[in-house]
């Protein structure tokens, strides 16, 4: 599918899919595992790439994890998490997590993360994906700091490949 075609954040976006915290999900801490949380995040923003793509995907990186605080029993997560930009084949989608409590209704942002996915032809070869068309201020803003990102993200690939 070439660049020529687009589609807008919100075609795939996800807004606020719920997660119910139970004992289960619990680390030493006391507090929800950070790797399970990561994991979901893994797995929606997968969601997010093939509804953009329309095509098999696979997590090619993930950068900047962010833990900005515990998430603990009885919270309810929420996960929303949409398209950033692509290029080519690959696509960097952005995940935010927020703990509810059920109770009191507070909500604390607990963690970002960004995700770069690559789509796959039936080959298991890179194929390209639409454009994305960032719609509002904050979308486009999501659009250019992802550019910031790749260009990071190359760099450090290209120094470390010497």
């Amino acid at each position: 599918m070439p660049q020529t075609t687009r589609k807008t954040v919100a075609a795939s976006a996800i807004d606020k899919h719920v997660y119910k915290v139970f004992p289960n999900d619990m680390n030493a801490q006391d507090t929800v595992f950070g790797g399970m949380i990561m994991a979901k995040c893994d797995r929606l923003a997968l969601v997010v790439a093939e509804r953009h793509s329309a095509r098999v995907c696979v997590t090619a990186a993930v950068d900047s994890i962010h833990f900005r605080a515990p998430a603990k029993g009885n919270d309810t997560l929420l996960f929303s998490l949409s398209l950033n930009r692509s290029w080519g084949s690959s696509m960097e989608i952005g995940a935010r997590v927020e703990a509810e409590n059920s109770y009191t209704g507070d909500v604390r942002h607990i963690l970002s993360a960004f995700f770069t996915f690559v789509a796959l032809d039936d080959d298991g070869k890179p194929v390209d994906v639409p454009a994305v068309i960032p719609e509002t201020d904050h979308q486009k803003r999501r659009y250019d700091n992802a550019e910031i990102r790749r260009e990071g993200r190359l760099a450090t690939r290209e120094r470390l490949s010497r």
